[in-house]
């Protein structure tokens, strides 16, 4: 490992905002006043951020006097380096919005035409200042007003996106995009540009999708076992098992609405509580003690709804949603509060007394088989087909969403007059979607050796982990195989992918190598800091890797390396976890990640041929994974 070390501070937060040319000329410059002066007082600063590079001609003294007076009142105080570096990012999050900008939105409503929700806006300003209200950092931009446009000016650097969901390392929009990724979120039409640009309907989109991923978090039996309550017999126990986080949350509606002696139905989140009726039912169900049959008698839904929230109020789940929200049908809003109320108080026991059947048999499987289905969920999720996968092993039966996969790794391949779409009850039409399925994949050359539809409709676990497998493997190659002009006319294979990867480290003088990707010694976590080195040596801050030896400190990489990752913008969906097992698929995968994303830089030119290597030897095909041991590799490798 390298000794250089580099300006170091004692907050990691504040380190990862800066890149290390950075704090070295920042620390330079405050060590020159310093030592000028003999002190650095917030007196001080004004004049000497205006003299930098940075904020010259943007801001003049007076302005950045006005900045700082908002957090630093006391002017003779005396400055340390780690309160300069706060001060500076105080003015330069300002930067652009003070003197010649005007309010974003002015200069754009021109061309923008898409229309926004103000409900929705103010409502998710509102789970933000709630979420970020205990931070320091923020003290000066929270609570955000949404009577202004603020919102739209704060994104723009990307950091609050970041803080949502709980992975802001950086200020770099290339890392909150991949970890929003990383987490279940869409963003396939939704690049760094438009948050920059702070383009209102997308980042309100990509924003209600973190706040949805936090508030349905728990809507599963293994974080919230007394769901089993809402199971009348063990196939519904059965059923709920596979049941979407939003699905989940209807029937626990419903549940408590037919208790109350609600007759009718809830079945979405917009038109079935337009009138508020349910919602009374629901609170009196929930919270008796704060009900009143004025409510239920009062018949126009504006005040209904009104009545309805002031006692919502009472358990603090007002939050997201307004009477207007509830009588026009804001899917969204009215989603976010339920969740919310189910949060606050879900009306169930905290032990079923007479469970239709253990559920927890029917919901345990091994850590490979969790960690993978994991991970093709959100590689699924993130290719951006029309239907949002939240169970692999549930919502892949029919067929459909696998076809929308196949169209999307492979356009055209997808004969759309003969498939099926949902809902689909007869079982053979399930057949012949999965029919399909099977078909195109043996177009695509994938081990496919007698299997059928049927093992996808009969949710054959281990078939489909092996069939993800293969496709997602598929899809890795063919990006890498697409940048023809490092491969001299040769189809890459997994072999070259480790052979670049010993190749990149070895020229950057460093000793550790990879015998392949089940080579235990990778579990330290130092291979792959390397790699990331070597591809873009500004980006790993070696003052923050440990030398891996305890699991503690397996840890402590493994997770630096997942951001560090994403901050260069590869796309990755594995855990920590994952590399300090050495779970050889996604190991490849993380490995495959980093060199696709250093082959698309234009600096990167080399032949993929190594000098050292012998080319016959990398042209051997590593044969495809068989579906018998498609899903059981890294318990071999163990045994």
């Amino acid at each position: 490992m390298s000794s250089y070390v580099g300006v170091l501070v004692s907050d990691p937060w504040l380190q990862s905002q800066f890149t290390q040319v950075e704090l070295r000329n920042l620390k330079s410059k405050f060590v020159s006043t310093k030592t000028r002066s003999g002190r650095v007082t917030v007196k001080d600063l004004p004049p000497f951020l205006a003299n930098l590079k940075d904020f010259s001609g943007t801001f003049v003294e007076n302005e950045i006097k006005t900045i700082l007076d908002e957090s630093y009142p006391n002017r003779h105080e005396e400055v340390e380096f780690e309160t300069f570096l706060l001060a500076f990012l105080a003015v330069q999050s300002r930067k652009g919005g003070s003197k010649g900008a005007t309010s974003f939105l002015k200069t754009r409503t021109t061309t923008f035409h898409r229309a926004i929700s103000e409900s929705e806006k103010a409502s998710y300003i509102s789970h933000i200042n709630n979420y970020l209200r205990e931070d320091p950092l923020w003290n000066s931009y929270i609570p955000i007003n949404p009577a202004t446009d603020a919102l739209f000016d704060i994104v723009k650097d990307g950091v609050i996106l970041c803080k949502l969901i709980n992975a802001a390392r950086t200020e770099n929009l290339s890392l909150c995009l991949n970890s929003a990724k990383a987490i279940g979120c869409t963003v396939v039409n939704i690049g760094t540009q438009d948050i920059a640009e702070g383009t209102p309907h997308l980042v309100l989109g990509l924003i209600f999708q973190i706040i949805k991923i936090q508030l349905l978090s728990d809507l599963n039996l293994k974080k919230t076992p007394q769901l089993v309550e809402l199971a009348e017999d063990n196939q519904d126990v059965e059923e709920l098992v596979g049941l979407a986080p939003e699905k989940i949350l209807l029937k626990w509606m419903n549940f408590h609405l037919k208790k109350a002696g609600y007759e009718k139905q809830v079945t979405n989140f917009s038109s079935d509580i337009k009138d508020g009726e349910a919602y009374a039912y629901l609170l009196n169900a929930l919270a008796p003690e704060h009900s009143t049959h004025v409510t239920l008698e009062t018949k126009d839904p504006s005040e209904r709804a009104k009545k309805f929230l002031e006692q919502a109020e009472k358990l603090d789940c007002k939050r997201y949603l307004s009477p207007e929200d509830i009588v026009e049908g804001s899917a969204n809003l009215n989603l976010a509060f339920v969740a919310q109320l189910f949060q606050h108080r879900n009306g169930l026991s905290e032990e079923s007394s007479n469970p239709p059947v253990s559920f927890a048999e029917m919901i345990t499987e091994d850590d490979e088989t969790s960690q993978e289905e994991r991970c093709f969920r959100l590689w699924l999720n993130s290719l951006g087909a029309a239907t949002y996968v939240d169970n692999v092993f549930e919502d892949v039966r029919n067929g459909w969403v696998l076809l929308e996969v196949l169209d999307k790794v492979s356009p055209s391949s997808v004969n759309w007059k003969h498939a099926n779409k949902p809902p689909i009850e007869i079982l053979f039409k399930k057949v012949e979607n999965c029919n399909q399925v099977i078909k195109i994949g043996k177009e695509l050359r994938l081990s496919l050796v007698n299997v059928a539809g049927n093992d996808i409709v009969q949710g054959n676990k281990k078939f489909i982990l092996a069939f993800l497998w293969q496709l997602m493997r598929y899809t890795m190659l063919q990006t890498l195989n697409s940048l023809k002009s490092h491969w001299q006319g040769k189809e890459i294979t997994e072999t070259d992918i480790l052979n670049w990867a010993n190749r990149k480290v070895k020229k950057m003088g460093r000793t550790s190598q990879a015998v392949s990707f089940k080579d235990k010694n990778l579990s330290n976590g130092i291979f792959f800091l390397e790699l990331l080195s070597a591809v873009e040596p500004r980006v790993v801050d070696w003052g923050l890797v440990t030398k891996g030896r305890t699991e503690e400190e397996k840890m402590l990489n493994a997770t630096y390396i997942i951001s560090v990752a994403r901050k260069l913008g590869c796309s990755i969906f594995l855990l920590p976890e994952d590399i300090i097992e050495v779970y050889q698929k996604m190991m490849l995968i993380l490995a495959a990640s980093i060199m696709n994303w250093s082959l698309q830089q234009q600096s990167d030119t080399e032949s993929w041929v190594s000098d050292d290597c012998d080319v016959s030897s990398l042209t051997e095909e590593i044969s495809i994974l068989s579906i018998d041991d498609g899903s059981s590799d890294a318990q071999n490798d163990e045994d």
